[in-house]
């Protein structure tokens, strides 16, 4: 479940994340791959009584598409793996990995597909999208910051939150919030 709500997130973060320098939207079009080693898809979910879990996926990959004429027709396509879960617990993340949760086994691969990008700001939008967990596929949004541009490295910062229960990862529910907060920074390289 938790691997799901990762993905979910990794998805959001590659259209918001803060960069270099102050930089409108439509000055940054171009086409974008994602660079794993330069962005983080970041999660954590709220336990009863305090504390939760905090974890991160270390595998993903994606592209960003900025259209300069029309923000709206941007587009963010994202793939994560849940096989690379990490919670610096390994008693959590072989569960994490498990049937239980994200059955990587079975679903390999977390996908997001932005469906639309509704401009909020002048360097920020809404990124709606069909994010796909365990064969379960629903619409959610995530918030996308774009920082700054430089060099053809462009850096976003997305932040959203995804029920898990949507893709059958509800384990633990209630002590664990049904809510996974993502929290993602992701940098691209203009291709």
């Amino acid at each position: 479940m938790y691997a799901r709500i990762l993905g979910l997130a990794a998805f959001a973060a590659c259209l918001a994340m803060p960069v270099f320098a102050a930089v409108a939207l439509s000055d940054a079009a171009g086409s974008y791959t994602i660079s794993p080693g330069a962005s983080s898809i970041r999660f954590t979910i709220g336990k009863a009584g305090g504390g939760g879990l905090d974890g991160a996926f270390a595998r993903f990959k994606g592209t960003i598409r900025i259209d300069n004429s029309d923000v709206g027709r941007s587009a963010v396509n994202l793939t994560i793996y849940p096989e690379s879960v990490g919670t610096g617990q390994n008693r959590i993340d072989a569960f994490l990995r498990s049937d239980a949760v994200f059955d990587a086994a079975n679903s390999p691969e977390i996908q997001f597909r932005s469906t639309s990008v509704k401009r909020t700001s002048d360097t920020t939008a809404l990124v709606t999208g069909q994010l796909t967990a365990r064969g379960k596929t629903f619409a959610e949004k995530f918030t996308a910051e774009l920082g700054g541009l430089k060099g053809g490295t462009i850096k976003f910062h997305v932040t959203g939150k995804v029920l898990r229960s949507r893709y059958g990862m509800d384990v633990g529910t209630p002590i664990y919030s049904n809510v996974v907060n993502f929290d993602m920074t992701l940098t691209g390289r203009r291709g």
